[in-house]
This record gives structure tokens, C-alpha cells and sequence, in this order.
């Protein structure tokens, strides 16, 4: 015998059948309207971004939009502590040294869930989305919980 629902035998509608999850693509949920930094960028400016904006960190990219790297608050911190403790300025000091360069990516295709698994697996924050070379996007834990909200009002009722 099966699992029947609590809640009874659902009606399949027009609605439900737009409404799957697999159209839940992380191209529907990503940031596109995203901060940046450049890896010539000074750390004090970075931080001053990172508290400006409320965010943990951010994709470095190059003149082309290209992503070379990102940038946290946690790279920003150990800069920070190591200028400290060998008594260094830091005023001429890139992030470029600093960034995170090997970069997981995902693709803006994915379904959400299965992003969220990458999010599961890697315990990281964010991810940018590159297309044809280019950043176009980040999605990040917020965004999974967001599209998990929408699924859950049309699906969990």
C-alpha cells in the first residue's frame, strides 16, 4: 500500500503543470544586479564595501567582466591580522594577492535543488554563474531558501 497524503488526492491543473519543479532554475533566483570588486582594489576599500552593502564577500573581475577570483570577509580578516602582526601598512595593499582564484562555478540552468546540494556538499556561500566567459550572476543561500518559499506556496498547501 502506498503513502497517501494528509491532505488527499491532489488535482493536477494547468497551474501545477507550468508550476514543476524542474522549471525552478537558479537563472530564475540568482542576484544579476551584483557588486564587484577589481583585483587592484585596495582591502580597506573592499571592507568599506563589504560593511557599506552588508555582504560577506563578493567576485573579483577583470575590464572584461570576466571572473578571476572572489573576495570575503574572511580573506579580508587574514590580511588584516597579518598586516597587524608583522607591522605592516596596508594602504598600497591589493586584494589581488589575497582572492580566492579557484572559483566553483554553477550553471544558471541547475534547478535549485540541486544547487542546494552543491550548497550542502561545499559549504560555501555563494556562487557565481558565468555564461560565454562572462559573470552574469551569483546565487547564493538566500536565494535557495527564497525558492524553496515559492515552491513551498504552490506546491505545499
Amino acid at each position: 500500500m502506498g503513502i497517501k497524503s494528509f491532505q488527499g488526492a491532489r488535482k493536477i491543473t494547468q497551474q501545477n503543470k507550468n508550476n514543476k519543479q524542474e522549471d525552478f532554475k537558479v537563472s530564475d533566483f540568482m542576484t544579476r544586479d551584483l557588486i564587484t570588486f577589481k583585483a587592484t582594489q585596495s582591502i580597506e576599500d573592499v571592507v568599506n564595501t563589504l560593511i557599506k552593502h552588508k555582504i560577506s564577500g563578493g567576485p573579483v573581475v577583470n575590464d572584461k567582466n570576466e571572473l578571476i577570483g572572489i573576495i570575503s570577509e574572511g580573506d579580508c580578516i587574514k590580511q588584516i591580522s597579518d598586516s597587524r602582526y608583522h607591522n605592516l601598512p596596508m594602504e598600497n595593499s591589493s586584494i589581488e594577492k589575497h582572492i580566492t582564484k579557484n572559483v566553483e562555478t554553477i550553471d544558471g540552468n541547475l534547478n535549485v535543488f540541486d544547487a542546494a546540494k552543491h550548497f550542502i556538499e561545499s559549504k560555501r556561500r555563494r556562487f557565481p554563474i558565468v555564461e560565454n566567459g562572462k559573470l552574469v550572476g551569483q546565487i547564493s543561500q538566500k536565494d535557495i531558501l527564497k525558492a524553496a518559499m515559492q515552491l513551498k506556496q504552490q506546491n505545499w498547501k
